[in-house]
């Protein structure tokens, strides 16, 4: 049975980083895309990154330059570095993996308020 558990998230200032984690259990296919989604209040899931098992990757135009995405396979976790986190950044972050089908973890609530 595979689980996704996210972790990290949390109230930051204007221009401070978080960074979230997400740690699999259970057995998947070595061949997958790892990703992190969030959802603000009123608005639809939206993806913010993603990495494949061979570590290409892929940002929203919004995220760019601010937010990075890794994994370590070894450990069987997927990272997310946000840095000069704004407002409009408050989001619950869903962590995903894709195989042949979807997993999802709980989701980690990130706001960003001064």
């Amino acid at each position: 049975q595979v689980q996704l558990v996210e972790s990290g998230g949390g109230l930051v200032q204007p221009g401070g980083s978080l960074r979230l984690s997400c740690e699999v259990s259970g057995s998947i296919l070595p061949l997958n895309i790892m990703a992190w989604y969030r959802q603000a209040p009123g608005k639809q899931r939206e993806l913010v990154a993603s990495i494949t098992s061979e570590g290409e990757k892929n940002y929203a135009d919004s995220v760019k330059a601010r937010f990075t995405i890794a994994r370590d396979n070894a450990k069987r976790t997927s990272y997310l570095q946000m840095n000069s986190l704004k407002p409009e950044d408050t989001a619950i972050y869903y962590c995903n993996l894709h195989t042949f089908r979807d997993y999802w973890g709980q989701g980690t609530q990130v706001t960003v308020s001064s």
